[in-house]
């Protein structure tokens, strides 16, 4: 795997104070940096003068960096990144071996038509429409999603549900909540009733569990929940 590489022109990027991405970082040590990504933010982006979280945590760093996971662009929360290629390696066997615990919160419309409990479907990705879509086993292409969810409060008007994910398929969580009848608040793509103003989705990536690759201590991070959100401002008084 080739290392990410750092933004090239940071006047282009440069905004005040580095975007304030000093104030996402979660953990920062010889090994690892954690950022709390904010919504409606791109973790990666081919388009030289775009912003992203990527170009935003080398300029941060100082130094190319390694990604070790992605969230959509759309939502917010944990993503992780490493300083070093051994690094990556050792946590990419633990998202292959489903031993890193990653738990989202989702502000859903409506709440599943299904218990409480493990959802399990096979996605088909659409390239042409960067949407995925529950379909029968057995189709072509298609991967097995696994979550599980339950149900930990409301605001007066929406559901907040926590999820676990046991895979990671592209907009999993989404595509799942969708096929149950729920679908997060803000995310038309999946049916949601309206979108919000900056083409956010109410998921956030919470909370992040997996052994440092080094000290084989156990990490556990948890993300704040967006400012300035009248939604994950309810949530905060819900959620402790």
């Amino acid at each position: 795997m080739k290392p990410i590489k750092g933004f090239t022109r940071p006047q282009d990027l440069k905004p005040k104070k580095p975007s304030g991405i000093g104030d996402w970082v979660i953990l920062k040590n010889s090994q690892l940096l954690a950022f709390n990504k904010p919504p409606a933010l791109a973790v990666q982006t081919a388009k030289e003068n775009a912003p992203s979280l990527q170009k935003l945590a080398c300029a941060y760093a100082k130094r190319d960096l390694y990604l070790i996971h992605r969230i959509d662009q759309p939502a917010s929360g944990i993503v992780l990144f490493a300083r070093h290629k051994k690094t990556v390696q050792s946590l990419q066997q633990q998202f292959h071996s489903r031993r890193v615990k990653r738990t989202y919160l989702a502000v859903v419309d409506t709440m599943p038509n299904v218990e409480p409990g493990e959802l399990r479907h096979f996605l088909a990705r659409d390239g042409r429409t960067n949407k995925s879509t529950v379909v029968e086993a057995g189709t072509p292409e298609a991967k097995e999603a696994v979550l599980t969810w339950r149900h930990v409060g409301d605001t007066d008007r929406y559901p907040i549900l926590e999820v676990e994910l046991t895979t990671g398929r592209h907009h999993q969580i989404r595509a799942q909540l969708a096929a149950v009848g729920a679908p997060i608040h803000g995310d038309v793509k999946y049916g949601a009733r309206r979108s919000n103003p900056n083409r956010s989705i109410h998921l956030h990536a919470w909370k992040l569990n997996f052994e440092h690759p080094i000290s084989k201590e156990d990490v556990n991070l948890e993300a704040a929940f967006p400012k300035e959100d009248v939604i994950w401002e309810a949530v905060r008084g819900v959620v402790a």
